[in-house]
C-alpha cells in the first residue's frame, strides 16, 4: 500500500470512530482509484458502514466526505459523494511532496524485499534477501543463437531484472547443451569435410562455422538415405542404417567413454562456439552470472538414476534401457537412459537441478524454456520429487510462446531460421537508415557517435517489440513496425527520453525548492503516473511479465509528450512553473531510463 493509501486509511478509521463510534477494520477499507467519468483521484467505498451508521449510503459518503474536508484539509481537497461511492480528490500539496520524494529516492521503485505474494517456497541457508535462480538460453554448440533465442535472453535478462528490483538476489545462470548426438554431427561432418577450416582460416565466427558442418551433415546424411531407399530399403531402415549417423552415434559412445581423440575434437570445437556465443550475448546485452555444462551435468544425472533403479523408482527393460513410468501421473513413460547407457536430456536435467542446489541456497528455480517444453519439465518435476529432492514440486517454468517473422527477409545462413547475428544487424542497419536525418541534424555529432545511436536504437527496437507482447502468447516479430519512432515502439520511448534530455541541458536549474504549488491537469497526470512505477514494478515481478513494465513505459512517454506539447518549460515566463516542470520533466526521463534498464534497453542522450 502506497502513503496515499495509508494516509486516506488512517483518516478514514478517524472518520468512522469520531462520527458512528465504530473501530473500523483494514478490510473495511476500500480504497479503488477513481473513475474516469468521476472527479477525484481515490474512491473510498462506504458501503461496509452504512449497517453501522444505519443511514443511507449517500448520506455516510456525504458525512465522510465532510468530516475528511475539516479534518484531512491538507491532504484532501475536495469530494464527491455518487451513492455509496466517496470521490476524492487529493490537494496538489500532497502531489508536489510526492514528486519532490521520487527526485530525492536515488532507488525509486526498486524494493528491499519481495512482495508477500512472491516470498519464497522453502528459506535457503543464506542470509539477507531470498535467492532466485533464473536459467535462460540454453543453447546447444552445433550452431549459432537464432531468433528463437533473442526471445528467450531477452525475455530472461529482464525477468532477471525486474526480480532484483523486487528485492530478491538473482542468479543468472545458463545450461549449454554441449554434448549429445547434434554435436557429434558437426563434428563428423568437420572430420569429413572441413579440411581443417578455422574461424581464423574463414573469417567466421566459430558459431557459424560449426553451424555450417552441422547443415552439411544433413545434406550428406539426406543423401545416403536417398541412396539406400533407391537400393531397395524402406525410410525407417535408411536413415536407421546411413553410414554417417552409425558414424556419429559411435563418435558419441567413444566421447561418453572418454576417447582421448574424440574429446579433444570436441573441446576444440567448442571454444570456437563458446567465442560466438560471447560476443553475439554481449552485443544482445545479456549476461549470466553461472554457466553450467551438460558435459558435466549428465554423470551427476546418470548416478541419481542408477540410485533411482536400484530403489525401485525407476525400471530397466530388456535391452537395457532405464525408464521411469508416469501413468499413475496420467502422462506416459519416459526414457532416462538408453540400452547403450548414454543419457538423454531429461538425464542431464536431474543433474543440473542437484549440482544448483548443492551450489546455491535457492529459494526459487525458474526456467525460462518456450511453451513446447511444458510436458518435459512437468516430468523434471515429477522425476526429482520422487528421487527425494525437496524443492521438485515447485520449480517454475517460465513457459512463452514462439516467435516468427512475418516473411522471410532476414533468413539465415542456414536458410531454415533466423540469425540472431543476422537479425541485428539488420535492426542496427534500420535504424541507421531511418534516423539518419533526424542524426545529422545534431550539431557536432561524430560518425561514431551515430554509429553508437543507431547501435541502441536498433537493439532497443527489437528488445521493446518483442518484451512488450505478453510473453505467454505466440507472436509475429516485424522489423518495420519496431523501428517506428512514433507508436508503441522503443524508439518512440528512447526518442521521449532524448527530448527531454535536451529540455534539461538546455536549463538554467531545477531549482525543486521554489516550484510552483498550483498543478495543471496535465502535470498532475503526470505525477500521479510517476507514483504508480513502484506498484508496477510490483505487479511485473509478480506475474513474471516485462510487458507490464512496456505498457507503463508507453504510458508514460504519452503522457510526457501531451505534457509537453501544451505547456511550455523553458519559455515559461512564471519562474515557479519552470522550475516545476523541468523537476517534472527530469523525473519523468529518471523513471523512463530505470524502466527501460529492466528490459535491458538503453537509453541515448540525443537522437
Amino acid at each position: 500500500m502506497n502513503s496515499l493509501e495509508q494516509q486516506i486509511s488512517t483518516l478514514a478509521k478517524a472518520a468512522v470512530k469520531a462520527l458512528y463510534g465504530v473501530e473500523a477494520d483494514d478490510g473495511q477499507i476500500q480504497l479503488q482509484k477513481t473513475r474516469p467519468e468521476f472527479e477525484g483521484n481515490i474512491t473510498l467505498v462506504v458501503f461496509p458502514f452504512v449497517k453501522m451508521a444505519r443511514k443511507a449510503p449517500a448520506q455516510v459518503a456525504a458525512e465522510i466526505g465532510e468530516w475528511l474536508m475539516a479534518n484531512g484539509e491538507e491532504l484532501i481537497a475536495k469530494y464527491n459523494a455518487v451513492q455509496g461511492f466517496l470521490n476524492l480528490s487529493i490537494s496538489d500539496a500532497f502531489w508536489i511532496d510526492q514528486l519532490k520524494a521520487i527526485d530525492a529516492d536515488e532507488h525509486y521503485g526498486h524494493f528491499e524485499q519481495p512482495s508477500e505474494k512472491a516470498l519464497p517456497f522453502r528459506k535457503g541457508e543464506g542470509v539477507g534477501s531470498p535467492l532466485m535462480m533464473v536459467e535462460y538460453s540454453s543453447p546447444n554448440t552445433n550452431k549459432p543463437l537464432h531468433l528463437g533465442h533473442v526471445r528467450n535472453n531477452l525475455l530472461g535478462y529482464s525477468i532477471a531484472q525486474i526480480q532484483e528490483a523486487n528485492g530478491w538476489k538473482v542468479v543468472k545462470t545458463n545450461i549449454v547443451n554441449d554434448r549429445g548426438i547434434h554435436i557429434c554431427k558437426s563434428m563428423l561432418a568437420w572430420l569429413k569435410f572441413g579440411n581443417g577450416e578455422t574461424p581464423e582460416s574463414s573469417g567466421k565466427k566459430g558459431d557459424h562455422l560449426i553451424g555450417d558442418y552441422y547443415v552439411r551433415f544433413d545434406k550428406e546424411y539426406k543423401a545416403q538415405i536417398a541412396e539406400l531407399m533407391a537400393a531397395g530399403k524402406d525410410e525407417e531402415t535408411a536413415k536407421r542404417e546411413a553410414p554417417l549417423m552409425l558414424e556419429a552415434q559411435e563418435m558419441l559412445r567413444k566421447w561418453e567413454a572418454n576417447d582421448p581423440e574424440v574429446r579433444a575434437l570436441w573441446a576444440r570445437m567448442n571454444e570456437w562456439v563458446y567465442a560466438g556465443f560471447d560476443e553475439t550475448y554481449r552485443r544482445m546485452g545479456v549476461s549470466f552470472d553461472k554457466i553450467y555444462y551438460e558435459s558435466n551435468t549428465y554423470l551427476e544425472g546418470k548416478s541419481e538414476v542408477e540410485k533411482g533403479l536400484a530403489s525401485g523408482v525407476f525400471y530397466r527393460r530388456e535391452d537395457g534401457s532405464v525408464w521411469a513410468d508416469l501413468t499413475q501421473d496420467g502422462l506416459d513413460e519416459k526414457l532416462l537412459l538408453r540400452s547403450d547407457g548414454t543419457s538423454v536430456y531429461m538425464t542431464q536435467d536431474i543433474g543440473t537441478a542437484k549440482l544448483r542446489f548443492q551450489d546455491y541456497p535457492i529459494d526459487k528455480m525458474v526456467y525460462v524454456v518456450g511453451n513446447e517444453q511444458e510436458y518435459h519439465f512437468k516430468v523434471l518435476s515429477i522425476l526429482l520429487d520422487r528421487l527425494g529432492f525437496p524443492f521438485g514440486k515447485e520449480l517454475v517454468h517460465f513457459s512463452y510462446g514462439m516467435v516468427e517473422l512475418p516473411n522471410g527477409k532476414m533468413k539465415s545462413r542456414e536458410g531454415t531460421v533466423v540469425d540472431a547475428d543476422d537479425l541485428m544487424d539488420k535492426m542496427v542497419e534500420d535504424a541507421r537508415e531511418i534516423s539518419k536525418d533526424k542524426v545529422n541534424t545534431l550539431q557536432g555529432i561524430t560518425a561514431e557517435e551515430a554509429d553508437e545511436i543507431a547501435r541502441k536504437v536498433g537493439l532497443g527496437a527489437l528488445k521493446y517489440f518483442i518484451l512488450k507482447v505478453d510473453p505467454r502468447k505466440n507472436m509475429l516479430f516485424n522489423p518495420a513496425e519496431s523501428i517506428d519512432f512514433n507508436g508503441n515502439t522503443g524508439p518512440f520511448i528512447q526518442y521521449t527520453y532524448a527530448r527531454i534530455r535536451s529540455v534539461l541541458r538546455k536549463a538554467e536549474s531545477l531549482q525543486p525548492s521554489a516550484v510552483s504549488s498550483q498543478l495543471d491537469p496535465k502535470e498532475l497526470n503526470l505525477i500521479q503516473r510517476l507514483c504508480e512505477y513502484p506498484s508496477i514494478v510490483r505487479t511485473a515481478g509478480d506475474d513474471f511479465s516485462p510487458a507490464v513494465i512496456c505498457n507503463y513505459a508507453y504510458a508514460l512517454a504519452c503522457d510526457f509528450n501531451s505534457f509537453y506539447h501544451d505547456l511550455s518549460i523553458l519559455n515559461e515566463s512564471d519562474t515557479q512553473k519552470k522550475a516545476l516542470r523541468l523537476l517534472l520533466s527530469a523525473n519523468v526521463a529518471k523513471v523512463l531510463c530505470s524502466a527501460m534498464a529492466l528490459l535491458g534497453i538503453e537509453m541515448p542522450e540525443r537522437m
